[in-house]
């Protein structure tokens, strides 16, 4: 069936062939990747290879993208790999193993430093040199508050104003740890919080900040912070006023002038690395939900 098929790369000018991918990701995944037409389109150092039918129909996909990491107080150059799916009809013909080895030959000549996945079948990457990377989040009990000058505002990402506002912060925060996490990186980040109802963005004024968090049963579950300056754990519950009687924190708790005692992320992918040994990467740490890719 390959010879009815046709290779494609570095697609994403056509706007008929990003629709193709969005269509083959929601019926495999159920995810909507078209939601990133809310915000300013796919991010543009995305590389995808994909197989399309003669109907145009992108029938098997794996792309590669651009998240430079913090990691141990350095940034490293680092690729990310997602979008991997093929259509059930065309399993088993080897589209997806020669969409990935031309996505690593693609990554290994442009210099990448590491390479990174997320996936509930890591045992599909170890011939391929991925190993997996253990991830703890932190837990513990409240702090002090520290009064803020004006109390947070919940972000409306319905609101152009308000996803504006998100992306300004964005490209130009600080890694939110010096141990693990994105340097820069706007488009995972807005698309994990629209494809996820529970998780809720708000502005804290006074710091000029965008919190990413939960709160499941008393429990305040911090996801990501976004700011110029990341504020103390006392400053950013001073500011958000959410009762809660315990903390959960999902990234490196460095600069946060608070630390809580690291308990192993039971979440449904496994991080795994390429290029790195995941003995290079702190422990314990986590990188950030909404840099899932």
């Amino acid at each position: 069936m390959l010879e009815t098929l046709t290779l494609r790369e570095g697609y994403f000018e056509d706007p008929n062939a990003f629709r193709a991918l969005a269509d083959l990701l929601q019926d495999v995944f159920g995810i909507d990747i078209g939601l990133q037409s809310r915000f300013g389109g796919p991010d543009p150092s995305s590389m995808p290879f994909g197989y399309f039918d003669g109907a145009g129909r992108c029938v098997a996909n794996f792309s590669v993208f651009s998240i430079p990491l913090f990691i141990k107080g350095r940034v490293v150059k680092a690729a990310g790999f997602q979008s991997g799916a093929v259509r059930p009809a065309f399993r088993g013909q080897g589209l997806y193993r020669d969409l990935m080895q031309r996505a690593f030959a693609w990554v290994d000549k442009q210099g990448f430093e590491a390479g990174f996945l997320l996936t509930d079948k890591p045992e599909l990457y170890h011939d391929y040199g991925f190993r997996v990377v253990p991830q703890c989040c932190f837990c513990g009990e409240v702090t002090q508050t520290v009064p803020a000058d004006a109390e947070a505002r919940e972000i409306d990402l319905e609101n152009q104003d308000d996803v504006a506002l998100v992306l300004r912060i964005l490209a130009d925060r600080e890694p939110v740890s010096r141990q693990l996490s994105v340097v820069r990186q706007s488009e995972m980040f807005l698309l994990n919080a629209a494809l996820d109802p529970q998780i809720r963005l708000s502005y804290l004024p006074s710091f000029n900040t965008i919190l990413a968090w939960k709160l499941r049963r008393g429990t305040l579950q911090m996801l990501d912070i976004a700011a110029r300056q990341i504020p103390s754990m006392s400053e950013i519950r001073g500011a958000l006023s959410v009762p809660h009687d315990r903390i959960e924190v999902f990234f490196p708790t460095d600069r946060l002038e608070w630390s809580g005692n690291a308990r192993v992320y039971d979440g449904s992918c496994a991080l795994m690395v390429r290029g790195l040994q995941p003995s290079d990467i702190p422990t314990p740490s986590m990188l950030s939900p909404m840099a899932d890719f």
